[in-house]
């Protein structure tokens, strides 16, 4: 996979997860996404980077332009050095949640992308990717 451009945007205030979905929206928008893979993949970007300000106490997302043999789209990478998720299959299930949210987040937003990756550690944080194909 090749990147094609690249910009960090901290995640630490909630005016931050709203400048994140704003300028995923602008990006999707400029790939020429449609209606629906825009609204798709701006909710998915919404709850991973609430859940990086909320359970991660904020962190970063990586907005990338990215290009897999003659497709193209959006990978976010939200990072953070929270506690990190003990038992990332149970988080994944709907209505499971660790806090006062729906339980809709991690998997809601795996169900949104088309790759989804998380690699978490205990004491040390989470790392999420996903990407959604033009």
């Amino acid at each position: 996979m090749k990147v094609l451009s690249s910009e960090s945007m901290p995640v630490r205030s909630s005016e931050d997860v709203v400048s994140v979905r704003q300028a995923v929206r602008k990006k999707a928008v400029a790939l020429g996404f449609g209606l629906v893979d825009q609204t798709k993949f701006v909710t998915a970007a919404s709850e991973l980077a609430r859940n990086t300000l909320d359970y991660g106490g904020g962190g970063l997302v990586q907005i990338e332009l990215v290009e897999n043999n003659m497709k193209s789209g959006l990978r976010l990478i939200f990072e953070d050095e929270g506690p990190g998720i003990p038992d990332i299959d149970l988080a994944l299930k709907d209505g499971y949640t660790s806090g006062n949210g729906m339980g809709l987040g991690l998997g809601g937003a795996k169900r949104l992308s088309h790759e989804f990756e998380i690699d978490s550690k205990p004491g040390v944080g989470t790392k999420i990717s996903i990407i959604r194909w033009k």
